[in-house]
């Protein structure tokens, strides 16, 4: 994985739920960052799919709760 989608997923996830990129880190997920709910989690989903031209499949979104696992998973999309 690269460095660069790592902190382009980041810069994502801050855009996504209005926080601070400064405050999102590799490990930064639903638990420490209060607005990542179920419906926030699903346009996290929608816009990193835009923005990184890939489909995740539908059973892999629900453990894409980790800036890291997404990084991951872009990662591998785009492989």
């Amino acid at each position: 994985m690269s460095e660069k989608i790592l902190d382009d997923v980041r810069q994502t996830v801050a855009e996504v739920f209005l926080v601070d990129a400064q405050h999102v880190s590799a490990e930064s997920s639903p638990e420490s960052i209060p607005e990542w709910d179920s419906i926030c989690h699903m346009n996290l989903i929608l816009t990193l799919e835009q923005k990184f031209e890939v489909k995740f499949d539908p059973d892999q979104i629900p453990l894409l709760t980790s800036v890291q696992a997404i990084a991951e998973a872009v990662t591998a999309e785009k492989a």
